[in-house]
């Protein structure tokens, strides 16, 4: 099944490109890790083949934005139980705020979605469990001139993939192969699991 390195990149890439594309498959909600070993779920939103860059989009307010930008140091883990297919990847994060690829996600996003971006920063603390949305828009959509205000909290966070760690689980054996970013290129290698 996966006997080369191109049969595995090729895997790889697939299932980031599905991951970013399709919110129903296992990858599309990797755990995303910072440089102060913080790990978190996050959505992934696009995987760029030719820039190698995973997209995914964040509160500007995040106590996770001040580390990425002390420490762009990132990795994500990706895990298929079905597949039995695990990637860990490894790259340097960078939070855009007022990037074109920001306006552009902010475009594409729904009121409802824009929503979440209205309310406390992530982390503030609450006497009450509390969603965090200003109470008007508990389950409310709000109109196009409502959201306005949360666009300053909406930032896109990339992440510039330079390595990446793929296993496969077989009851036969297990098979790992790992790749590391040259320039524009990626140089494979088998290694034992």
């Amino acid at each position: 099944m996966f006997e080369n390195l191109d049969t595995v990149r090729e895997d790889m890439m697939n299932r980031l490109i599905r991951a970013g594309n399709d919110r129903k498959v296992p990858m599309h909600a990797p755990t995303v890790v910072t440089a102060d070993v913080d790990a978190r779920v996050m959505v992934l939103r696009e995987f760029d083949t030719s820039a190698f860059t995973l997209r995914f989009h964040t509160d500007t307010r995040a106590p996770k934005v001040a580390v990425i930008d002390a420490d762009p140091r990132m990795a994500v883990l990706f895990y298929d139980k079905a597949a039995k297919v695990q990637i860990r990847a490894r790259g340097q994060g960078k939070v855009l705020r007022d990037a074109p690829v920001t306006q552009a996600a902010w475009d594409a996003s729904n009121n409802f979605a824009r929503r979440c971006y209205l309310g406390d920063g992530p982390g503030t603390a609450s006497d009450t469990p509390t969603s965090g949305l200003p109470p008007q828009f508990e389950g409310v959509e709000p109109t196009d001139e409502e959201v306005i205000a949360g666009r300053p909290n909406f930032s896109v966070l990339l992440i510039t993939l330079e390595e990446l760690d793929w296993f496969y689980l077989a009851h036969t054996g297990h098979i790992r192969a790992q790749f590391t970013r040259e320039g524009d290129d990626w140089s494979g290698r088998w290694v034992s699991p």
